[in-house]
């Protein structure tokens, strides 16, 4: 497969994956468009790699992690984008709200810890190849994803509450 010919048949999914690790949709464009431009030039050695997908995904979270480590800058969050703009409709269904809610909590996250929780829930990948692909122990990747647990439990009450307020 050519790289133009990965590239149109994937992108969607490269952009909707980059999306999950990122929380940030925006920053998930910019990521991508960063690892597509570093893997052209070295397509035909991908390609010939057993899995080519699993490695560009692999460049998507290394590249976010980088990008910020390289910024310096502090990630913009979702809940604080929102803030000052108009205040958002109620959803008259409470799964949306919910699943708002969860976004939101989840977008406050350190970025290790958002990445944990795209592989294992987004991604239903195993500790293990978790760890591969972050390049770090197994243990390591159950204290980020034990400690995003523990933030997204303490969190998630309290947020589901104030999305049942009314303003």
């Amino acid at each position: 497969m050519t790289f133009e010919e990965f590239v149109a048949a994937r992108l969607g999914a490269l952009i909707r994956y980059a999306t999950v690790v990122t929380w940030d949709p925006d920053l998930a464009e910019d990521v991508v468009q960063n690892v597509l431009v570093r893997a052209q030039p070295r397509w035909s050695r991908i390609d010939r790699l057993e899995a080519p997908e699993q490695y560009v995904h692999r460049m998507v979270v290394n590249e976010f992690l980088s990008w910020r480590r390289r910024r310096r800058a502090r990630l913009l969050h979702h809940s604080e984008a929102l803030d000052g703009l108009v205040a958002p409709l109620p959803d008259p269904t409470g799964q949306y709200d919910d699943r708002d809610a969860v976004i939101r909590v989840v977008s406050t996250l350190p970025p290790r810890q958002r990445v944990v929780i795209a592989l294992r829930f987004y991604e239903d990948l195993s500790v293990e190849v978790i760890a591969d692909q972050l390049g770090c122990r197994v243990s390591t990747v159950r204290t980020h994803l034990d400690r995003a647990m523990t933030t997204l439990r303490e969190a998630l009450p309290a947020a589901l509450a104030q999305m049942g307020e009314p303003s």
